[in-house]
Parts: structure tokens; C-alpha cells; sequence
């Protein structure tokens, strides 16, 4: 399972959604920065699905997307890789 996840302009809290394919989430992240670097006077608003949760639905104008990331969720560890980014510095 995919997660794609969406931090919005002013919303502390990030929204996101599941697809079962990398190939489904790929798209729609592409998708999302596409519209994202687009004339953010007509901002595109982008409904998003959710494969885990069948009946979430997400819709949210492009111009308030600060960012988009995909992880996939590790049913070994029990949980998700955790999202974002980590620097390891050796000391």
C-alpha cells in the first residue's frame, strides 16, 4: 500500500490517501505537481480517493498544496516508513 501525502498552506495537520499501486499514486502525484506550477489564478481543484477507505474523498484547490509526498506503508514493520526526509550525519 501507497500513501500519498498532501501538506496544505495553513493547516497544521497533513491530508493524505492510499493506493494498493505505486503506478496509481505516482500518477496522481504528477498530476498534483503539474497543476501545482500552473497560473495559480485558475487553480485547478484536484479530488483525490482513497483505495483503503473506500468512501474518502478528498477535493483541494492546487494552489494550496505546499508539498506532496509518496511512502509506502511496510506491513513487516507494522507500520509506515516514516514520511519525509532524514539526514544521517556521521559523526
Amino acid at each position: 500500500m501507497y500513501s500519498l501525502e498532501l501538506s496544505i498552506r495553513y493547516s497544521p495537520f497533513p491530508i493524505s490517501i492510499q493506493k494498493k499501486k505505486f503506478e496509481d499514486v505516482q500518477q496522481i502525484y504528477d498530476e498534483i505537481k503539474k497543476a501545482m506550477n500552473e497560473n495559480l489564478e485558475s487553480s485547478k481543484l484536484i479530488e483525490l480517493r482513497c483505495d483503503k477507505v473506500q468512501d474518502k474523498l478528498i477535493a483541494v484547490r492546487a494552489k494550496e498544496v505546499i508539498s506532496v509526498q509518496i511512502y509506502e506503508k511496510s506491513s513487516v514493520a507494522g507500520g509506515a516508513k516514516r514520511p519525509g526526509f532524514s539526514l544521517d550525519i556521521d559523526s
